[in-house]
C-alpha cells in the first residue's frame, strides 16, 4: 500500500479541484466523483493511506461508502466531510463506519491539512504496529511449533493437519483476515506436549483415557490458552484455543453458559476440524470403510448440537470437492515445503517421527533426512499441492 497516497471522494468537481491544488505537492492525490468511482479505485488494486469522503452524495452516502472502504481496506484511515446541518447524523455514523475524524464544511484549508496529516500518522502507526506484530508473532509461533515438533511429533502432526483443514474451511467460508485462526490451530495442541506419545496417540484415535491422563488431556486447551495469553496481542487467539472443545449447544469444556454464536467463531471451526481429523483417522485405521472422510462426517452429523450448523455444512461441502492435491511417491531429496505426508514415518525405534497428513516444512524435511543418515534412495508417499500453493509455502518457509 502506498503510504503517501490519498483519495478524495466528492460529487462536486470544484471541491475535487481544490483538493488537488491544496495537496498535490505533499501527497500523491487521487480523486473520485462519487462512491462508485471511489470503490472502483479500490477494486483496481489501488490502496490508500487516507480517504476523505463527503457525507451527502447521490446513490450512496459517505457512511455507507466508508463502511465499504473499511471492509476492503481496513488499514486505510477514513475522514468524513459534512455540512453543518449533517453534524448530528455524522456523529451517529462515526461508530458505524469507524471514521477516524469528521470535519464540517466549509472546512478551513489549514484544518483540512492538519486532519489529513493526522490521518497519515495514524496510518503509519497502524501499519508499523501490524508489521511488528506479524514479525514478532511469526517468530514466536515458529519457535513454539519447532519445539513441539521435536518434543512430541504426535501433537505437532495433529496441529499441522488441523491447521491445514481449518484454513481451507476459513477460505471456503470466505472469512476475512483469518491469521488468528491459523495461529490458534497451530498452537491448539501445545498443552499436550508433555503427555507420553502412546497416551496422546490413543487420545487422537478416539480411545478412552483413564486416571490422571484423562484429566491432563481434558485440561490441555486451558494449559495452551494460558501459555498463549502470555504473548502480547494474542488474547483472541488464546480465547479460540480455550474454547476448542466447547460444543455449540454449550456442552463440553470449558464449563459455563457460553453457547451458540457466543462461542468464538474460530473456536467453532477449530472444534469441527479437530473432531473430523480424529474421526477420519479412526475410520481409516479400522479398515472397514472405503471413504473414511464420509464416515467421519456421518458420525459428526449424528452428534446433534455439537457443531455450528454453518461450519458443518461448509466442511461437508468442502470435503466433497477435490482440493487439487496429487498423490506421488518421492525420494527424500525431492521433498519440498508445502507437500503433505500421505503416510506415517517411523524412526528406528518404531516411534512416530512424522505423522500422516503433516505439512512438510524445511525443519521437518531436515529432520527426516537426519533420521535416515543422509540416504537419498528412500521414498515416501506425499500429496503434492498445486504449483501456486507450493511456491507460496516455499516462500513462507524460506
Amino acid at each position: 500500500m502506498d503510504k503517501s497516497r490519498v483519495l478524495f471522494v466528492d460529487d462536486d468537481p470544484e471541491m475535487l479541484a481544490s483538493y488537488r491544488r491544496i495537496f498535490r505537492k505533499k501527497y500523491e492525490v487521487m480523486t473520485a466523483g462519487g462512491p462508485a468511482e471511489g470503490l472502483a479505485a479500490l477494486d483496481d488494486a489501488m490502496r490508500f493511506a487516507v480517504i476523505v469522503s463527503d457525507l451527502r452524495m447521490p446513490g450512496m452516502d459517505g457512511v455507507a461508502f466508508l463502511e465499504n472502504v473499511r471492509q476492503k481496506s481496513p488499514e486505510t484511515v477514513r475522514i468524513m466531510l459534512t455540512g453543518y446541518a449533517d453534524v448530528t447524523a455524522a456523529v451517529a455514523a462515526v461508530n458505524a463506519s469507524k471514521v477516524f475524524s469528521f470535519l464540517t464544511k466549509p472546512c478551513p484549508e489549514d484544518a483540512l491539512e492538519a486532519a489529513v496529516a493526522a490521518g497519515f500518522r495514524q496510518y503509519q502507526l497502524v501499519v508499523a504496529e501490524k508489521e511488528l506484530l506479524r514479525g514478532t508473532v511469526r517468530g514466536t509461533i515458529r519457535l513454539l511449533t519447532d519445539l513441539m515438533a521435536m518434543v512430541n511429533p504426535e501433537a505437532f502432526g495433529k496441529s499441522s493437519r488441523v491447521k491445514r483443514l481449518v484454513m481451507d474451511l476459513a477460505q471456503y467460508m470466505g472469512l476475512a483476515d483469518p491469521w488468528r485462526l491459523e495461529l490458534a490451530a497451530m498452537l491448539s495442541q501445545i498443552g499436550c506436549a508433555a503427555l507420553p506419545r502412546d497416551i496422546l496417540r490413543k487420545a487422537y484415535q478416539g480411545q478412552p483415557l483413564t486416571g490422571n491422563f484423562a484429566f491432563e488431556f481434558a485440561m490441555h486447551p486451558k494449559v495452551a490458552a494460558d501459555l498463549i495469553a502470555n504473548i502480547p496481542r494474542l488474547k483472541e487467539v488464546a480465547e479460540i484455543v480455550s474454547y476448542q472443545e466447547k460444543r455449540y449447544d454449550g456442552g463440553g469444556l470449558p464449563p459455563g453458559d457460553v453457547k451458540g454464536e457466543a462461542i468464538p467463531q474460530g473456536a467453532r471451526l477449530l472444534k469441527a476440524s479437530l473432531d473430523f481429523d480424529t474421526l477420519e483417522r479412526m475410520a481409516s485405521a479400522s479398515g472397514k470403510f472405503e471413504e473414511p472422510a464420509q464416515k467421519a462426517l456421518e458420525r459428526m452429523r449424528g452428534r446433534r448440537g455439537w457443531y455450528d450448523p454453518a461450519v458443518l455444512d461448509a466442511l461437508e461441502s468442502m470435503i466433497n470437492f477435490p482440493d487439487g492435491y496429487e498423490r506421488a511417491h518421492l525420494f527424500v531429496s525431492q521433498l519440498r515445503p508445502g507437500m503433505l505426508l500421505d503416510q506415517e514415518v517411523l524412526d528406528l525405534s518404531g516411534e512416530v517421527l512424522l505423522s500422516k497428513g503433516q505439512e512438510l516444512g524445511a525443519m521437518a524435511i531436515k529432520k527426516l533426512r537426519g533420521a535416515l543418515g543422509g540416504r537419498q534412495d528412500v521414498s515416501v508417499r506425499v500429496l503434492v499441492p498445486p504449483r501456486d500453493k507450493l511456491e507460496f509455502a516455499e516462500l513462507l518457509d524460506a
